[in-house]
């Protein structure tokens, strides 16, 4: 078997599938969705998008899973100043059971009902939690992408979910007010927390030429590359139960410049904790 770090460059790059792209507005519902060009009991994530972002933002991403034999559908909804997390948390399962419901494609595309998953970034990883413990069949897999903080906390159902799950935390991202990956990790018995090395947690959404000139991080190539091969390895292994690609989901691994993190390792951090640390010269 290739060596965990052929598999993650291999990774980084596109699948052998080719890709379609397609609308969910069809069903109902705002959004994209991503599929191989062919193929039957396909593996199907929803994807939840960052605060102030839209499903678009993610098309090489969607895309990337989607070469990988991934069936990727991501909700345009909650996409304001004041987004509800309970309210994406219901696109996002609305969106796996649009994936599951229907012939995609031409009718020669079709996802299986227990190879599905919920990942999420930013706003919409902690979303993809709310998801996942509301959902009357769980996921094979929740994917947290740099999650931050909602309301309700997302920790609460966290502490209920008996699935597997990968938290992805940036360089610095425990004491960051807007983060909570450490929180979830810490409820979330069966969550793997992997800190990406040079990691911009905003980096992941594409296209934002604009942003920073209002304030916004904007997209970052390296980041991308990096989330995008280990949401796959991730993926592929949970939801299909390839053996090839275990090493992405088991947490004593450390993957290439993705080590694993014991979120208790440290004092527990705590808002007072971020706020004194932030408030430092």
């Amino acid at each position: 078997m290739a060596s965990t770090k052929k598999l993650f460059k291999a990774l980084t790059r596109r699948g052998p599938h080719r890709v379609l792209r397609g609308d969910l507005a069809f069903a109902g519902l705002p959004g994209v969705v991503f599929t191989p060009d062919s193929g039957f009991s396909l593996p199907g994530v929803a994807f939840g998008h960052d605060w102030l972002a839209t499903a678009d933002r993610y098309s090489g991403t969607l895309e990337h899973l989607a070469s990988w034999g991934i069936v990727a559908a991501a909700p345009a909804t909650e996409t304001g100043l004041a987004p509800s997390a309970l309210n994406f948390a219901y696109d996002l399962g609305t969106t796996l059971d649009i994936i599951t419901g229907v012939r995609l494609g031409a009718g020669e595309i079709s996802v299986h009902p227990n190879k599905l998953g919920v990942v999420g970034h930013g706003f919409g990883g902690s979303a993809a939690v709310f998801t996942a413990a509301g959902m009357p069949v769980k996921p094979k897999a929740v994917v947290a992408i740099f999650p931050t903080v909602t309301s309700p906390p997302a920790e609460e159902p966290a502490a209920t979910l008996e699935v597997p799950g990968l938290v992805l935390s940036g360089p610095g991202d425990p004491m960051t007010l807007r983060s909570n990956a450490v929180e979830l990790a810490r409820t979330w018995n069966k969550a793997t927390l992997r800190t990406v090395n040079g990691a911009k947690p905003g980096g992941l959404i594409e296209g934002r030429r604009l942003a920073r000139a209002v304030g916004l991080p904007g997209a970052d190539r390296s980041t991308q590359k990096v989330v995008r091969a280990l949401i796959t390895g991730y993926l592929l292994h949970t939801l299909t139960g390839d053996k090839t690609y275990r090493d992405f989901a088991d947490p004593d691994i450390a993957l290439p410049k993705a080590p694993n993190v014991d979120p208790f390792a440290e004092d527990p951090v705590d808002l007072e904790n971020k706020v004194v640390a932030l408030l430092k010269p």
